[in-house]
């Protein structure tokens, strides 16, 4: 038994204020309730210490099921003040004895999820992070599993990513050395040779990392598993929780808001999600499935849903566009809109009418009104985030997930459903509405009582588009007839009535 297992075993977590790690506190406190202490290292964040972040978890909706049945639930974290990008981890000397001498179980969460972040702050997060973490695993006398998170996008070389390690590029510790003696040029110049077919620093150094546990499968019971692209809970605690707008949802989020236009997919190209709770789910049996093995292996899985619930970009694209005009987000600027290209010179040519142009005229507005200008800078984040997610929407992906099916499946099936992982009959439509009135709801913070109100603004702006519409092809027929006299003359050959008002109009500005 899964639970059983956790019963009395103390956890190390990294990353546990990230929307992930939340996650999996909240589901170890609420099906694993016999197990012991929960260790989170984070840092003073906005004026607020490692404590009073975790006490602040009471607060967060997610977090709401579990305290209603058990009010002192939370009492079972303790918060450690530390830094994975600081020397042994910021750890105080006696907290690092503690830790080593209680703890059971590892989860390495923590990670930079800034795709536009350089070499150096990928490196100081995703590397050194890792290895520091590796480091304090050493010296844990009664360590029973590392689990590490990864990513199913960091072997991008692969055309099918199988569920195994891969031989390392480059020398791990090499990109470590190099990043504490180059400057900023330096790493500035050798970055784009380094990543050959990364799209990014984040893929390139979780890679690497990798690479970093494959040198430690001889000194530690690890494992590491590969998350594809995480999307908002498909049913637990809350259907659709999710904090943050990064991905997928950040993009139906600004095409419910009107402000996106265009983007580069290619709609027959499966997508490759896992629900949070699916991923979840998934780390604490594998960490308790790995724990029970005794081999020198490092036992990887790929956690991603495609192959068991297939669904392409197409379908989610239009679901989600059906969805947001039943379930429209709060003060829209324009009508949900927008299309799927794979031209990227004819993506460009529509983000620029549709979205640059028009937010520099809003902008312009608000400069005469003499009130704050955002249009352009919300472009300019759309643009950006646009630019790293099309990598992974224009590129069909092959992940094995056969292991990771076949751990789920070895479950009793009292466990399949506490730890259920979909593997058939799943309602797509009801996981994207899910998704997208929880990021409505979670991160917009636009309460379900709004929606009557975003109702009728959805309606006023549907008219507008139309009008809008209407009169752009009115002032573009009139731009043509009026240029071209070749035109002008057929129209008046076939409608004999305009002729002879355009005559009639030529007579009396005459006179």
């Amino acid at each position: 038994s899964v639970r059983e297992w956790y019963k009395g075993k103390n956890v190390l977590l990294s990353g546990g204020t990230g929307f992930m790690g939340k996650v999996l506190v909240e589901k170890l406190l609420r099906s694993c309730t016999n197990i012991g202490t929960i260790y989170i290292i984070c840092r003073s964040k906005r004026g607020l210490t490692p404590a009073q972040r975790i006490a602040d978890f009471a607060k967060i909706p997610l977090f709401g099921p579990l305290l209603k049945d058990n009010p002192k639930a939370l009492q079972k974290i303790v918060a450690i003040e530390g830094d994975i990008t600081v020397e042994d981890l910021g750890l105080k000397p006696e907290t690092r004895l503690e830790l080593q001498q209680k703890v059971n179980v590892i989860f390495h969460v923590a990670a930079s999820l800034k795709l536009e972040a350089g070499l150096k702050e990928a490196t100081a997060f995703n590397l050194k992070g890792t290895l520091r973490m590796l480091e304090l695993a050493l010296g844990v006398k009664n360590l029973e599993v590392f689990v590490h998170l990864s990513t199913a996008f960091c072997h991008c070389e692969e055309d099918i990513l199988e569920e195994r390690l891969y031989e390392p590029i480059y020398n791990p510790h090499d990109i470590l050395s190099a990043m504490d003696w180059m400057n900023d040029k330096m790493i500035e110049v050798i970055t784009p040779k380094l990543l050959d077919r990364h799209p990014n620093c984040y893929t390139f150094t979780k890679r690497l990392a990798e690479s970093l546990i494959a040198e430690y499968g001889s000194k530690l019971p690890l494992t590491v598993l590969r998350p594809s692209i995480v999307v908002p809970s498909m049913k637990e605690p809350l259907r659709g929780w999710v904090d943050s707008l990064n991905g997928p949802i950040g993009v139906m989020a600004a095409a419910g808001k009107g402000v996106l236009r265009s983007m580069l997919c290619k709609p027959d190209y499966r997508a490759e999600l896992i629900p949070v709770d699916v991923a979840i789910n998934s780390i604490i049996t594998l960490a308790c499935k790995r724990a029970k093995i005794q081999t020198n292996e490092v036992l990887t899985y790929n956690l991603s849903s495609s192959e068991t619930v297939p669904i392409i970009w197409g379908e989610v694209v239009e679901l989600g566009r059906d969805v947001i005009k039943k379930y429209p987000y709060d003060a829209g600027l324009w009508y949900p809109g927008g299309t799927m290209r794979t031209n990227p010179y004819i993506h460009a040519i529509f983000v620029f009418l549709c979205q640059t142009i028009p937010a520099y005229l809003i902008d312009f507005i608000m400069l005469l009104t003499r009130n704050k200008r955002f249009m352009v800078r919300v472009q300019n984040r759309i643009r950006l985030g646009m630019e790293l997610l099309q990598y992974f929407t224009m590129r069909q992906w092959n992940f094995r997930t056969e292991q990771f099916i076949g751990a789920f499946k070895s479950l009793n099936p009292e466990e399949q459903e506490i730890f259920f992982v979909p593997i058939s009959n799943v309602d797509v439509r009801q996981l994207i509405k899910d998704a997208i009135v929880g990021s409505r709801v979670y991160c917009l913070k636009e309460p379900i009582e709004t929606l009557p109100r975003a109702r009728k603004h959805l309606k006023w702006l549907y008219w507008l588009d139309k009008i809008s519409q209407f009169s752009l092809v009115l002032l573009f027929a009139w731009m043509l007839i009026s240029y071209f006299p070749v035109l002008r003359q057929f129209i008046n050959f076939i409608t004999p009535d305009f002729a002879a008002s355009t005559m009639m109009h030529k007579v009396t500005k005459t006179a």
